[in-house]
Order: C-alpha cells, then structure tokens, then sequence
C-alpha cells in the first residue's frame, strides 16, 4: 500500500496542512524505524511500521486545531479515532488501529471516563510492538516546530501533566526502545 494514496484523496495537497502532515509524519516514520532496527529482536515489521507511521494522523482535519490549520468540528483528541475510522472504510484494520491508539502513550478506558474525554468509551492503549514504536516516535515530534526533535527530557515532561500512568508507560518504552 501507499500511504500518499489515502492522504491525498482526504488532502488537498497544495494545503498548509497537508504540508504540515506529511512533514510531521515523515519525522516520526524515520524515528519509527530507527527504533525498531534497533530491536530486530522483537520482529518489528518495518513496512508496516513505515506506512501506518505516514498515516498516523490522517484524522486531524477533521477537528479544530487552528495553529495548523485544521478547520473541523471536534476537539483535537478525536484525531486518532477519527483517522482510525477513516483507515477502517479503506480496508486497513492494522493501521487504523495505530490512529486509534497513538495519542498521548494510549489512552484507558479508566482515563477516558474519569476526564470525561470526548471519545468511545473502550481502552485505546498501544497493543502491538509497532502499534507502541509509532506511539513512542510520536512523543519526540510537534506539528507546530516542524522538523524538531524533542529531548528525551522534553517528550517526558510534556507527558508528566496526564499523571504517572501516561508517564511510566513512556519511561517502560524508554527502556525498551533505546
């Protein structure tokens, strides 16, 4: 499969926003994949990996998120449900399952229900070692400072404000994955 092919028939490619999905994605895929070549061990599946790292957000246009030009109706943190449900009508369960599950370290069900976030009540937590890989490689890079990699302290701290359950499962994937 070819990711451009499914962005670019939700995408104006001429957007800022396509710009800046496609950069942002390109980040965490290379991120994505240097982590799993380091555990070959685990039997990443590295196109896998790659592809579903490229689609990981494709739900973002359709929340409000004006800093980067997303002119939806839901809040930003439907992205990932959003893109999975799009992933799903395509024919690709696996990768949507990544969107679904990538915000944040995942998200429980418990979390969903004690903030009351306006999601499907079911656990949306990082299952397969790709599905955590992505997940992780996404906690090093914004939408809004394009082609930054955070620290290893920054992508930490940024994590701290959604409690020590979000946190320990990164600091799991930092002994896993570096």
């Amino acid at each position: 499969m070819n990711p451009f092919d499914i962005l670019n028939k939700y995408y104006d490619v001429n957007s800022d926003l396509y710009k800046i999905l496609v950069e942002h994605s390109h980040d965490v895929a290379n991120k994505a994949l240097m982590l799993a070549k380091n555990r070959l061990d685990l039997h990443p599946d590295l196109v896998f990996i790659e592809e579903a790292a490229m689609l990981h957000d494709i739900g973002v246009s359709q929340t409000f998120a004006p800093d980067i030009f997303c002119d939806g109706t839901n809040a930003y943190i439907c992205h990932g449900y959003l893109g999975s449900a799009i992933l799903m009508r395509e024919g690709y369960p696996l990768h949507a399952m990544v969107c679904e599950r990538h915000t944040g370290t995942g998200l429980s069900l418990a979390y969903i229900e004690k903030e009351e976030l306006p999601l499907p009540c079911r656990n949306m937590l990082p299952i397969s070692i790709e599905e955590q890989i992505i997940c992780f490689a996404d906690k090093f890079f914004s939408k809004t400072h394009l082609g930054e990699e955070r620290s290893l302290k920054t992508a930490r701290f940024k994590l701290e404000k959604y409690g020590p359950e979000t946190v320990a499962r990164f600091d799991n994937w930092c002994k896993m994955f570096l």
